[in-house]
C-alpha cells in the first residue's frame, strides 16, 4: 500500500518593535499542544540569532489530515491572537509536501 507523504507547515512571524517578549509569550504556548497532537511527527519554534524580531515555526505531519485536523484546532488562535492584538508586523504561512524526506519517523507513545 502506497504511503502517503509527509507534510508540513512552516510560518515566519516578525514582531512588531516593542512586542517581541509578547510574541515569543504566544508562540511558546503553542509546543506541547502541537507535540500531542496526533500525526505530529516533529515540531521547532525557532528564534532568529541575527533579528530578534523574527521566528520560524516548523511542523512535519504523518499527512494531510492529520495537519488539515491541527489547523482547525484551537492552538491556532495563537494566530489570531497575535494578530488581533497588533503585535506582529507580518506573518507568512505556507504548507508543503515532500518531494524525498529523510529522518522523519512516527512518534510512538
Amino acid at each position: 500500500m502506497p504511503q502517503s507523504p509527509v507534510v508540513s507547515h512552516t510560518t515566519w512571524v516578525r514582531a512588531r518593535i516593542g512586542c517581541a517578549a509578547q510574541v515569543q509569550t504566544c508562540l511558546n504556548q503553542l509546543i506541547e499542544p502541537t507535540l500531542q497532537t496526533p500525526g505530529c511527527l516533529h515540531f521547532a519554534l525557532q528564534h532568529s540569532h541575527s533579528d530578534p524580531l523574527l521566528w520560524h515555526v516548523a511542523g512535519y505531519w504523518l499527512d494531510e489530515s492529520s495537519m488539515q485536523a491541527y489547523f482547525h484546532s484551537p492552538v491556532m488562535q495563537v494566530y489570531s491572537d497575535l494578530v488581533h492584538e497588533q503585535v506582529v508586523d507580518h506573518l507568512d504561512f505556507q504548507t508543503f509536501s515532500d518531494v524525498a524526506c529523510a529522518g522523519l519517523r512516527q512518534r510512538t507513545g
